[in-house]
């Protein structure tokens, strides 16, 4: 995977652009643009996090903040390349005190600990390459720090067939074009056969051109 192509994906997301992240994904561009309520993505969170969770691809750290969790004190690792989204996250969810990782879905996931849960929030449209390349990779280095039985979630946006109104596609092909998303050949088909690949008791639901999803553990 070219390295250039990663950063793109993450490179954006700076202190500024951050500090207005949630009002024009989460305000405007969920409603409007991409048809899914940020409370629709509130609420996965809320039946999927559990004692001892990651999130991958942090962004401001807005779900696992507004999520309802099974325990007072549970245990959150946070992984994203970018320190900048790690920081802005860590400091919003400060009190549960989250461990920090810099890290690259596309690699190995340098820790030992394991997870009951893992997220991945508007993450895979932003990775490089087409759904059923990158999938089975990020799949597999996720599913190795899952612990049994465990829960992996997220959502992305797809195009294929996914509706999409004049205003999404046009700002999704600019976003393409930036190298900010790379979801041009992400299909709803590829995403559940890449699920299904490498999970169990896989569940996709569709917002507009938004795929929620979760799988446990395989074996």
């Amino acid at each position: 995977m070219d390295q250039f192509e990663i950063d793109a994906g993450y490179s954006v997301y700076t202190p500024n652009s951050l500090k207005l992240y949630d009002l024009l994904v989460h305000g405007i561009s969920n409603r409007w643009l991409w048809r899914c309520p940020t409370d629709a993505l509130v609420a996965l969170h809320s039946e999927n996090v559990t004692a001892k969770h990651l999130d991958i691809g942090v962004g401001t750290g807005i779900f696992l903040d507004k999520a309802d969790w099974p325990v007072e004190k549970p245990v959150i690792y946070l992984m994203d390349p970018n320190l900048h989204c790690l920081n802005v996250a860590a400091t919003r969810l400060a009190r549960y005190a989250p461990e920090k990782l810099v890290g690259d879905v596309f690699k190995p996931l340098e820790t030992e600990e394991t997870f009951q849960s893992v997220s991945l929030g508007y993450l895979l449209h932003c990775l490089p390459g087409a759904m059923s390349k990158k999938a089975p990779i990020v799949f597999e280095n996720i599913s190795s720090v899952m612990q049994q039985n465990g829960t992996v979630f997220g959502a992305t946006l797809l195009q294929g067939d996914a509706p999409r109104n004049f205003f999404a596609q046009k700002l999704m092909d600019l976003y393409n074009k930036k190298g900010v998303f790379s979801n041009a050949n992400d299909t709803y088909q590829d995403l559940l056969g890449a699920l299904n690949a490498s999970f169990d008791n896989v569940m996709v639901e569709r917002f507009g051109c938004t795929a929620l999803f979760k799988a446990t553990k395989r074996g």
